[in-house]
């Protein structure tokens, strides 16, 4: 991304050769670039650690499983900024100039492709979690609890390590001059693949189900005009949940789509049509593509608090330094405490008016006892 001068001078070895075959495109962003990250990095490292403890604090008092994929969600942004952004784009680029050992760099690379792989995919068990809760409400309430989720979250975070593994070998696309090569066309499709292609497809199909469902279900209601609501339908607070949390999944797979759709674009592009080595264009698409797919990091927060009002609240008390663990345990242990207050006193209601009706020898007895 930052371009260092090259050499332009033709040498009796380059006369024969057309000038944009051998010459290398220019960065013509500058320091813009370097400049961006920055500013993303201390806002997006910030908003993150936010929303972690936020939905670290919901976890733990509603013992639900869509806050444990929303937490692997925040976790691996995080680490996506942390290897993409704060290692790939500014120490190595910006700071040393890739002017580092070559298996440093390749292995940084699959730190980078799994942090991505991690950040993506931890959406896709949240998508079937949704589609489950809305169309088979039954099944949802026997296989969605918290462990269960924990250990699906832990096998998408081995499946994206194990997934960086082979893009040891990715090329460094701004400074590879050669054309791509067989290994090369390999890794690009799989990872366009594995980051864009085949979650956005199962975001699609998903969504349209739920979106089809939830239309049905309201020209249902407007039919019935809910009054013939039976014993076993869902409560219209439970409707109103649902609907919150549906509509926050679905801006968030709706803006990683719209978001990583330039950078698959221009990839591809580069791969058969022209380099992002050789043709400035391409390398201006390449870094403008990047800097939007790397926006995508530090969106959730806001979509969060946009749609979720137990996120602003849970958000409102980290700030202001409230409202934390202990202080739920200690306001269900009054709950707890003031319902076992409200059995007494029922018990004691009742044996006084057993003893009222009993007979009045009996009651004389037990004064005299």
């Amino acid at each position: 991304m930052i371009h260092r001068p090259n050499v332009t001078v033709l040498t009796h070895q380059r006369e024969g050769q057309n000038q944009g075959e051998w010459q290398r495109s220019e960065c013509v962003l500058g320091y813009i670039p370097v400049v961006y990250y920055s500013a993303l990095l201390c806002v997006g490292v910030p908003v993150n650690i936010l929303t972690l403890v936020a939905l670290s604090r919901l976890a733990s008092r509603t013992k639900k499983a869509l806050y444990v994929y929303l937490l692997a969600l925040t976790s691996s942004d995080i680490l996506s900024q942390l290897f993409i952004i704060f290692v790939g784009f500014l120490l190595e680029t910006a700071v040393f100039h890739r002017d580092m050992p070559a298996m440093l760099l390749h292995s940084v690379s699959v730190l980078e492709f799994a942090s991505n792989h991690a950040s993506i995919w931890a959406t896709v068990p949240l998508t079937v979690d949704r589609y489950v809760a809305l169309c088979h409400p039954l099944l949802h309430r026997q296989i969605s609890y918290p462990a269960r989720a924990r250990r699906i979250i832990a096998a998408v975070f081995v499946l994206a390590l194990a997934s960086g593994v082979p893009f040891y070998w990715w090329s460094d696309l701004w400074r590879a001059s050669h054309p791509p090569t067989v290994l090369d066309r390999a890794l690009i499709w799989t990872h366009v693949t594995i980051i864009y292609f085949l979650p956005c497809s199962i975001f699609l199909v998903l969504n349209s189900l739920i979106i089809h469902r939830l239309r049905r279900r309201r020209r249902c209601q407007e039919e019935c005009g809910h009054s013939s609501s039976t014993a076993v339908a869902a409560p219209p607070h439970h409707h109103r949940l649902l609907g919150k949390t549906t509509a926050m999944l679905l801006a968030v797979t709706s803006v990683f789509s719209v978001l990583w759709a330039p950078r698959t674009a221009v990839i591809i592009y580069h791969l058969y049509v022209a380099s992002v080595h050789l043709d400035w264009r391409v390398h201006l698409a390449y870094d403008l593509a990047n800097m939007l797919a790397m926006l995508n990091t530090a969106v959730n927060f806001f979509l969060y608090c946009f749609v979720s009002k137990p996120f602003r609240a849970a958000v409102r008390d980290v700030l202001l330094l409230r409202g934390g663990p202990m202080a739920a345990r200690n306001a269900l242990r009054h709950q707890q405490v003031a319902v076992h207050a409200s059995n007494s006193s029922l018990s004691d209601g009742t044996k006084r008016s057993q003893r009222d009706k009993a007979p009045h020898t009996l009651r004389v007895d037990a004064q005299v006892m």
